[in-house]
């Protein structure tokens, strides 16, 4: 046993082994082969057609506040019980439809705010958001 002999099967092997990217090209090749008539085999459907222009209609915004008697204001112009409907409706009619903007004070009870929600729902408006004030 020398140590500063080398034995010939000890050469450096200067070739890559193949067979592991072969093996995987055919794996892939059959994946190919298995999902491409899959792929042809699709339902036609006539689309809708849209177009890319942004639309710059925005909808009013309707302010309906209420005070602390319970006193309804439509833009800050007082209108009666009786009112309220009839002009939520004139205004869910509109096209587009304008946001209903309702801001009460916090000494109302919450039962006219109530009483406004669904007045505005009855009246068909879908866009209902109240305003409130962050505290400072």
């Amino acid at each position: 046993m020398a140590f500063g002999t080398q034995d010939e099967t000890d050469d450096v092997m200067n070739e890559i082994n193949m067979t592991p990217m072969v093996d995987i090209m055919l794996v892939l090749l059959i994946i190919f082969i298995i999902t491409v008539p899959v792929m042809k085999h699709s339902v036609n459907i006539d689309l809708p057609r849209a177009n890319n222009e942004a639309q710059n209609i925005k909808p009013e915004t309707i302010r309906l506040s209420v005070d602390a008697q319970g006193t309804y204001f439509l833009n800050e112009t007082p209108i009666t019980d009786a009112d309220l409907g009839p002009r939520l409706k004139a205004a869910a009619a509109q096209n587009p439809q304008p946001d209903l903007h309702i801001r009460g004070d916090k000494n109302v009870r919450y039962e006219r705010v109530a009483q406004a929600m669904a007045a505005a729902q009855q009246a068909g408006l879908h866009k209902i958001g109240f305003i409130t004030e962050p505290k400072s």
